[in-house]
């Protein structure tokens, strides 16, 4: 294989007002061609840093202060804006993990594909739209000339992250750098994905180096394995070495922290090499706690009760109703959760698990079917004073920290905000009391509250929304996919935390995720949903050990393992 990318001893610094900031310190990489490099570590430890570095995508005032980046045996460094325009797109591909920043949300999805293959091939008018389509069916969308007209808020998460896949591939690079590419695919897609990837390895000697915190994901595709702590390449080896035997501390404690797909554990092992690793919470003492005060009557029923909710969304408009084109997201869904239980909701993307979800939650108004929670029909009048007051005590912690918190407030703000909507307290100094009690107790501390979301990590971010989310005193928390953007090392501390305050405050969860490893970690019952509707219920040991349903069998049979486990 003939060398494509090697990146020698190189220093990113990003300048502040309270000094400087070293990102990456001394890194050094070899890509071939045909090969896959994993890149892994935490949050904050540079992964991300160094494929922007190398495609010239820093946020300013960030610079890359030493070293070199070799393309093709041709120096990077030192290229203009205009010289690097010409690499990113048809030379060097890039898959972002957030792909709401990718997405115009203006433009169809169709437009933006035709764009871009326009920019980097010598295709245009039909012969690129041909192409479009082509993309999306190879990351696997179907009905891919129909969703061409779609706006990106039309697909899924999951769906989103396929659309920015083809997008990266639409000038048919020589390296692709993937950030993140599967975070937001269930199994069965995140299988083609990494499929799809491997053979354009194969076919078209291709380069990649994937940014991941799935150890699961680097078993499956990497070739070689470079871990990064504060900065720092750790270790570097062959995938099996890396995940069999791992000679770093750091790489031991990654190993450690992925959830096992064979057993359920009570708690999530503990990366106490890692900073912030261990659990530094305040307990929260129900009997003379603020959260702990109920303002509700127990319900003896189920906490949430669904029955034969629907909902279609319109795909392509019509004068005639008939002649609409229309999306069954949801179809005839039943199912009751108890106090105290963790229902979990699996599937794959566009199955319809975070629609359900925000159904119950009052975002989205059903088509038919009823939401009982804690015993109020909350569908047929949802502004009728009781169910506002069952819907208060309902709250979602969001799959992204990033485009759910306001980036112009202060967290004290952010976490205020229910309390005041509410009129939960007296005072604006027993709000504030309450703010820095809360912040305590999801482990981020008082004075975290005088700061912005951006100067957090994800793993951050995301306890201030589960902050956010207890500040209404709820009985129940959907936690949509809460983990999917974090590594291995936070998703543990994050899943404990829920797993504590559930335990402490006898809360109800919804858990939603792709991941059916930490499926199996955190729910008691597991509802496995396709196109819309529910294929199967079960216990978690009985659906784990013996799926009743051919598609809950399919999804059990894609769950990655590694070396390790």
């Amino acid at each position: 294989m003939t060398e494509l990318l090697k990146v020698t001893d190189l220093d990113v610094e990003f300048p502040t007002r309270r000094g400087t900031v070293k990102a990456a310190q001394g890194v050094s990489l070899t890509l071939k061609k045909g090969e896959v490099l994993g890149l892994v570590g935490e949050s904050g430890a540079g992964k991300s840093t160094i494929g922007n570095a190398i495609i010239d995508l820093l946020e300013r005032p960030g610079r890359v202060a030493a070293g070199s980046i070799v393309f093709e045996g041709e120096e990077l460094r030192g290229k203009t804006e205009d010289e690097m325009r010409s690499v990113r797109g048809d030379r060097i591909g890039m898959i972002f993990q957030d792909p709401q920043t990718s997405l115009n949300p203006l433009l169809t999805v169709g437009v933006q594909l035709v764009e871009t293959i326009e920019k980097t091939t010598d295709l245009r008018g039909k012969d690129a739209e041909a192409r479009a389509i082509e993309l999306l069916e190879a990351v696997g969308i179907t009905e891919a000339q129909s969703r061409l007209k779609a706006y990106p808020h039309q697909f899924s998460g999951g769906m989103r992250q396929r659309v920015v896949i083809a997008l990266a591939l639409a000038g048919d690079p020589d390296l692709v750098i993937a950030d993140e590419p599967t975070t937001a695919l269930d199994v069965s897609i995140q299988a083609q994905i990494l499929d799809l990837i491997k053979k354009l390895c194969r076919e078209r000697d291709l380069g990649v180096i994937i940014v991941t915190h799935d150890i699961g994901v680097i078993a499956e595709i990497a070739d070689r394995v470079a871990v990064m702590y504060r900065g720092k390449v750790v270790e570097t080896g062959e995938v099996g070495q890396i995940l069999g035997a791992p000679e770093h501390e750091y790489t031991k404690s990654l190993i450690a922290a992925v959830p096992p797909s064979d057993r359920r554990l009570e708690r999530f092992n503990s990366v106490d090499y890692i900073e912030g690793g261990s659990d530094t919470r305040r307990r929260i003492d129900v009997q003379n706690h603020w959260l702990g005060e109920k303002s509700h009557d127990a319900s003896d029923g189920p906490t949430i009760e669904v029955n034969d909710l629907n909902l279609s969304f319109v795909l392509e408009k019509a004068i005639l109703k008939k002649n609409r084109k229309m999306l069954k997201a949801v179809d005839n869904v039943s199912f009751a959760i108890q106090p105290g239980e963790t229902f979990g909701l699996v599937g794959e993307s566009g199955s319809g698990k975070s629609t359900v979800a925000r159904l119950i939650a009052g975002l989205y108004k059903p088509d038919s079917g009823q939401v009982n929670i804690l015993g109020q029909d909350v569908s047929t009048n949802p502004r009728l004073p009781a169910a506002v007051e069952a819907h208060r005590a309902l709250q979602m912690v969001f799959q992204d920290p990033y485009s759910s918190l306001n980036s112009r407030m202060r967290v004290l703000d952010i976490v205020a905000e229910p309390i005041r909507f509410y009129k939960l307290t007296s005072s604006e100094a027993e709000t504030r009391k309450i703010v820095g009690d809360l912040l305590d107790h999801v482990g981020l501390g008082a004075a975290a509250a005088l700061r912005y979301p951006h100067e957090f990590s994800g793993g951050q971010r995301q306890r201030i929304s589960i902050a956010r989310a207890l500040a209404c005193r709820p009985r129940i928390l959907i936690c949509d996919e809460p983990t999917s953007a974090l590594d291995v090392s936070v998703q543990a501390t994050i899943l404990n935390l829920l797993k504590d305050l559930q335990e402490e405050l006898g809360l109800t969860m919804l858990f939603i995720s792709h991941d059916l490893p930490v499926i199996r970690q955190m729910c008691d019952r597991i509802a496995v949903m396709r196109h819309g509707a529910i294929c199967e219920i079960a216990d978690n040991e009985a659906l784990f050990t013996n799926a009743q349903h051919e598609y809950s069998q399919h999804l059990l049979k894609l769950m990655p393992t590694y070396v390790g486990q």
